[in-house]
This record gives structure tokens, C-alpha cells and sequence, in this order.
């Protein structure tokens, strides 16, 4: 099964090992067509602690490390 990879933007890297990753989705709604943004958090493992708040990161699912934690970052940068 393929592994699912989003992009986000880190609000949060006040956990050791651990960063929160904003996903912002658009769709259209299906009864009156307007593009509506729902947005989800998720905990992201982050090994070095190389990502600071307001970094642009991709996130790629895994198995589970921690109660919260099925995501780990892959790469971060400006357009990442």
C-alpha cells in the first residue's frame, strides 16, 4: 500500500523529537460550489529537531511511533 505524503506548514516545535504539522485542504462544498479550507494537525516525528515554526515540511505516513505520532517528516524548506 502506498504511503500517503502531505504538505504543511510546523505550528508548533515544543516537543523533544516532535513537531505539529498544519494540512490545509480545499474542495468544492457539494451543495452550494464554494471552495471551502478544512484544516487538520497532525504529530510528525522529526529526528534531528532540524524544523522550526513556520517551515514549510512534507510530511510521509508510517507505522506508528508513539500514541500520536504516524507521520515523519521528509523534507522541509521553503517549497518544500
Amino acid at each position: 500500500m502506498p504511503k500517503r505524503i502531505l504538505q504543511g506548514v510546523v505550528i508548533s516545535d515544543k516537543q523533544n523529537k516532535t513537531v505539529v504539522v498544519k494540512v490545509e485542504r480545499r474542495f468544492t462544498h457539494p451543495l452550494f460550489q464554494k471552495t471551502v479550507r478544512r484544516t487538520k494537525h497532525y504529530h510528525a516525528h522529526d529526528e534531528n529537531g532540524a524544523v522550526k515554526v513556520g517551515d514549510q515540511v512534507t510530511i510521509e505516513e508510517t507505522a506508528p511511533i508513539s500514541k500520536l505520532k504516524r507521520w515523519r517528516v521528509v523534507e522541509n524548506g521553503p517549497n518544500a
